[in-house]
């Protein structure tokens, strides 16, 4: 599943290509699956509205929509909410590229551009919200990019499960999974089946900075490519290349050697080093 790195890659390389464009027709599949919000309503509330901008909230993408162009009023009237799922992406093409299969939605632009929604396996989520009926979309969770060391200290405290799980937990912190809990556990030096509220305030605020430092760099590198992902243009990220655990069950540690474990930790993978995370 795409997380905060490869989400975010992806929202800033769709603005950068779709900000301020109109939205002139949208056609929707005929699987329930993707849809939150019924798919003639968003088409009848998609169309004519202009992306005023596109950012992300904890995985999910955040499509700002105004009122048509004649109209003076800058503000945003409406939400295209993007989840993408286990295997979800968000592409921006021309109307003469290849139409994948299972490609759920094609919204149509002014400017000759398509933005298309493809997920093989429809487990992603596509919503319209009216800005003027109720509010926008909000992250459960705290937004780990920002988060400061007191804040983010009191997440844990007198937590009884495992930091790993905690981490995970999106309630808690928006946007993580599996592959940046991991990378950014063994950069603290933490084992992952510690419990949360056990660990000190340096220990805590070492992983923050880690988690901090892992997502940001894995930003730059555009997301990890380790199954479906892509970004707006259809290209691999590559901080894959640079993952120190995750996926390395029985490859030596880049710091010690000692060989990297795998274990099952509420029910998702978890991988680290035996020495160096304690």
């Amino acid at each position: 599943m795409p997380e905060l790195p490869e989400v975010e890659t992806i929202a800033r390389g769709v603005d950068a290509r779709v900000r301020g464009d109109q939205i002139v027709e949208a056609w929707f599949s005929s699987h329930p699956q993707p849809f939150k919000t019924p798919p003639d309503l968003q088409a009848k509330g998609l169309e004519g509205r202009v992306i005023l901008n596109v950012h992300r909230t904890g995985k999910h993408i955040v499509c700002e929509l105004g009122s048509p162009s004649e109209d003076k009023n800058t503000d945003p009237s409406a939400q295209w909410i993007v989840h993408l799922g286990m295997t979800g992406r968000l592409l921006v093409t021309t109307p003469a590229g290849p139409v994948a299969n299972h490609t759920h939605a094609r919204l149509r632009l002014a400017s000759g551009r398509e933005i298309r929604f493809v997920d093989p396996r429809r487990f992603g989520r596509l919503e319209l919200i009216d800005l003027k009926r109720t509010a926008g979309f909000r992250g459960a969770g705290k937004e780990p990019l920002t988060i400061g060391a007191d804040e983010f200290a009191a997440l844990f405290r007198s937590r009884k499960l495992a930091i790993k799980a905690a981490l995970l937990n999106q309630t808690l912190l928006t946007g993580v999974g599996n592959i940046y809990a991991d990378e950014s556990l063994f950069r603290a030096g933490i084992r992952p089946r510690r419990r949360a509220g056990r660990l000190t305030r340096a220990e805590l605020e070492r992983l923050r900075l880690a988690l901090q430092n892992v997502l940001q760099r894995a930003i730059r590198l555009g997301g990890s490519s380790v199954s479906d992902y892509v970004d707006a243009d259809g290209v691999r990220g590559f901080f894959q290349l640079e993952h120190c655990v995750y996926l390395r069950t029985g490859e030596p540690c880049r710091t010690c050697m000692t060989p990297i474990c795998r274990i099952l930790l509420a029910g998702r993978g978890t991988h680290y080093c035996p020495k160096c995370q304690v």
